[in-house]
């Protein structure tokens, strides 16, 4: 999940009806049997690559903004389970006073006995972004596919928001979307999916109803994959 996404109509922050309605969308999709882990940006808090470029070091900057992913992953947690939805925050950074370690095998024994995981704090790592953490874990995990919920419904050629002319992909394999450097991921990321085969579907989780729709198969989104 994008970050930008827990601040709702604020411009900053975490807007907690907005978290409670991302929390609605998870349950529905846990009735439906399926195991999920989820991975949450900060970008509603702090940007580690903006406050770099402005002359903070990029190392501290990074961490500060795993710290922020943490702050996400507590409060999609608290939505959750004012829902009665068992789940588990696991962080790649220690702070074991409101997150379990993450350890691989602990993490695909709560997903066998249908716990949601959020998997907190990044890779760990400095220069690592939240969609690379989110691929190494999807690996690690043995996951199907990869959903990014995001702000608008696909990629599209140019920034959709800034040009009326964008064209949307409805499908798109790893080989153009690397050829053609489209944001749907960093390239790291994206280079993780293409060697491991691991599909991307890239969606606005603002519409209530598309990743339910997804998980039952309708055609939302761009998908991104080695074939169709």
């Amino acid at each position: 999940m994008s970050g930008e996404i827990f601040s709702g109509k604020r411009d900053f922050g975490i807007d907690p009806k907005t978290v409670d309605a991302l929390a609605e969308q998870v349950k529905s999709i846990s009735e439906l049997g399926v195991q999920i882990g989820i991975v949450i940006g900060a970008g509603n808090l702090f940007r580690g690559m903006s406050v770099a470029e402005q002359g903070m070091d990029r190392v501290v900057a990074d961490y500060m903004g795993m710290t922020g992913t943490i702050m996400n992953s507590v409060a999609l947690q608290s939505a959750l389970e004012q829902k009665g939805c068992e789940t588990r925050v696991m962080s790649a950074l220690q702070i074991n006073q409101l997150a379990e370690p993450y350890i691989r095998r602990k993490a695909i024994r709560h997903l066998e006995k249908n716990r949601i995981v959020i998997f907190a704090g990044g890779t760990g790592n400095p220069y690592f972004t939240t969609d690379t953490a989110a691929v190494l874990r999807a690996i690690e995990v043995k996951a199907d596919v990869i959903l990014k919920g995001t702000k608008v419904d696909g990629v599209y050629s140019k920034d959709p928001m800034k040009y009326p002319d964008a064209s949307k992909f409805e499908f798109l394999s790893y080989k153009d979307t690397i050829s053609k450097e489209l944001k749907v991921m960093d390239m790291t990321a994206i280079t993780l999916c293409k060697e491991n085969n691991l599909p991307i579907v890239v969606f606005n989780i603002k519409n209530d109803e598309n990743l339910r729709g997804i998980i039952k198969g309708q055609n939302i989104g761009t998908k991104v994959s080695k074939e169709k």
